[in-house]
């Protein structure tokens, strides 16, 4: 049985994150075919490595889609998911799923929503080893009278809407009063605040339900911003710091989960890391791993079909690392903001190995997202 044999289907909404999942494919000759939830300007659903697009209203008329004509279960598709949305609503659909495709899961109906509360993941990490900032979830607007400041308030489950705007820094309880104003979220987790050094995320997949884990790359982020990722990072191979695989792996295991993932840990001034979560589907960073060498969409599907890691597949990324850059991001931080000059910039951009909105040669995607923008000023 050969990979080119399934097909490989991206379900997503229009942004950078399943972009680098199209051109991760389509540099491999690969060319999967997309369905789009409607919502955003098109401009991913562009790519030129796309074979079909599919526009769809909603999940649900992207499944019944998926079910109706592609289900295969002598050659599964892979299916890709590259949100949280998507990844719960595929979770809640896994019965209909299980027999005609590959796609990310972690066994049974519900179990990857269940490890997306971020108490609960927080939990198991501590079960397995892991650090983890002290929080307690509240109804919105409670406030503990045993509460210590600083603390940040974090929507308890990333599906939510709007749960990005539900971050705030409160130092006092008058700060944790005037957020509570702001905040959309019913249910809220206060966690201990501490000034972040830096992040360390991590890329990879696992196969055989979390028996086998890859570990690709380590990201660090080159500037900090306090409650945002930077969008200008470094990229080395996975070092183990702090010894966290054996953790890493045996929570995956406990889930049970099979697909791309991401996890993400704060670093303190310290050194100590502390685990944030981890992120059930492909994650944005995943294609500096394909710039690393390490194309995680190529290499879980490949080991779904063989039914182990492929032992070959870890490639060493040369001291001291590579940069990645989320390049309109990183432009409206740094120069806009008077951080550095334009001239300082465009040395940066072009010294980074891994663009994410920028393609080697898949340049309609940046084309429309501008003409988009524009038209919309």
């Amino acid at each position: 049985m050969s990979l080119r044999d399934h097909l490989f289907i991206v379900f997503a909404e229009e942004h950078y994150n399943p972009l680098g999942v199209i051109r991760s494919l389509g540099e491999e000759g690969i060319s999967p075919v997309a369905i789009i939830i409607k919502g955003k300007a098109p401009w991913a659903s562009k790519s030129k490595y796309l074979s079909e697009v599919h526009y769809v209203n909603s999940r649900e008329e992207g499944l019944e889609l998926l079910l109706r004509r592609f289900s295969n279960p002598t050659f599964p598709p892979f299916v890709f998911s590259c949100d949280d949305t998507t990844a719960c609503f595929f979770d809640k659909h896994f019965d209909e799923l299980k027999d005609n495709f590959y796609f990310f899961n972690a066994g049974s109906v519900g179990r990857i929503s269940e490890y997306l509360n971020k108490q609960t993941i927080g939990m198991l990490a501590k079960k397995h080893g892991l650090m983890f900032l002290d929080s307690v979830v509240v109804e919105r607007g409670t406030i503990p009278d045993d509460i210590t400041y600083p603390i940040i308030t974090k929507a308890i489950d990333s599906t939510v809407s709007g749960w990005k705007d539900d971050m705030f820094i409160c130092e006092s309880k008058d700060d944790l009063e005037a957020a509570f104003l702001k905040i959309s979220s019913q249910v809220v987790m206060l966690q201990r605040y501490i000034t972040k050094e830096n992040e360390y995320c991590l890329e990879g997949y696992s196969c055989n339900h979390g028996s086998d884990v890859f570990l690709s790359i380590e990201s660090t982020y080159d500037y900090k911003l306090p409650i945002s990722y930077s969008p200008l990072m470094t990229v080395r191979s996975f070092s183990n710091k702090g010894n966290v695989y054996p953790s890493l792996k045996s929570m995956l295991q406990d889930i049970g989960f099979e697909g791309i993932f991401e996890i993400e840990f704060l670093e303190s001034d310290t050194g100590e890391l502390y685990f944030g979560e981890i992120n059930f589907r492909n994650s944005t960073w995943s294609y500096a791993s394909t710039c690393a060498g390490m194309n995680l969409p190529l290499l879980w599907a490949r080991s779904m079909i063989q039914g182990h890691l492929d032992e070959n597949s870890y490639k060493k990324v040369e001291s001291p690392g590579f940069t990645a850059m989320v390049e309109p991001s990183d432009f409206k931080e740094r120069v806009l903001k008077g951080g550095c000059s334009l001239f300082r910039w465009i040395g940066d951009l072009r010294a980074a190995k891994c663009k994410y909105y920028l393609g080697r040669s898949d340049l309609k995607p940046v084309l429309y997202m501008f003409l988009s923008r524009l038209k919309r000023r």
